[in-house]
């Protein structure tokens, strides 16, 4: 019998116990988790806008380059230039030449644009500090 007491003293002890998560630390809990969304999501768009951009401007690099190279080659034309840096452009992006008249490599000023995305189009060579970026 005593045995059978000793046995019923443990249960209930063990009964009165904590066991789980009370509500107050769970609103705590998800208090935080919105606090961390909250905080993340901007910073997440601002990185995308970012990554668009520098998309554009590496495609202008690269169509600039491009349209240098054409220019360089011997009996190189304007029209050589103009497809050469067209064909910088790549999922969506667009680029041509601000001057499609271009004779001399540092004539050169390539845009790159995506009408998909709401950035102004960007641009790089050699003559595109006289041309604003947007």
């Amino acid at each position: 019998m005593k045995n059978y007491i000793d046995a019923k003293k443990r249960q209930k002890l063990e009964e009165t116990g904590e066991e789980g998560f009370s509500l107050i630390e769970l609103i705590i809990v998800v208090v935080i988790l919105g606090i961390l969304v909250a905080i993340a999501i901007p910073l997440f768009a601002n990185i995308q806008l970012q990554a668009q951009t520098n998309a554009l401007k590496a495609a202008a690099a690269s169509g600039a380059t491009a349209a240098a190279a054409a220019l360089a080659q011997e009996g190189g034309t304007a029209d050589d230039a103009v497809t050469a840096a067209a064909t910088a452009g790549q999922d969506g992006i667009e680029v041509s030449l601000v001057d499609e008249t271009v004779t001399t490599i540092d004539a050169i000023c390539a845009s790159a644009e995506n009408a998909a995305w709401d950035i102004d189009p960007q641009t790089s060579g050699p003559a595109c500090s006289a041309v604003p970026a947007g």
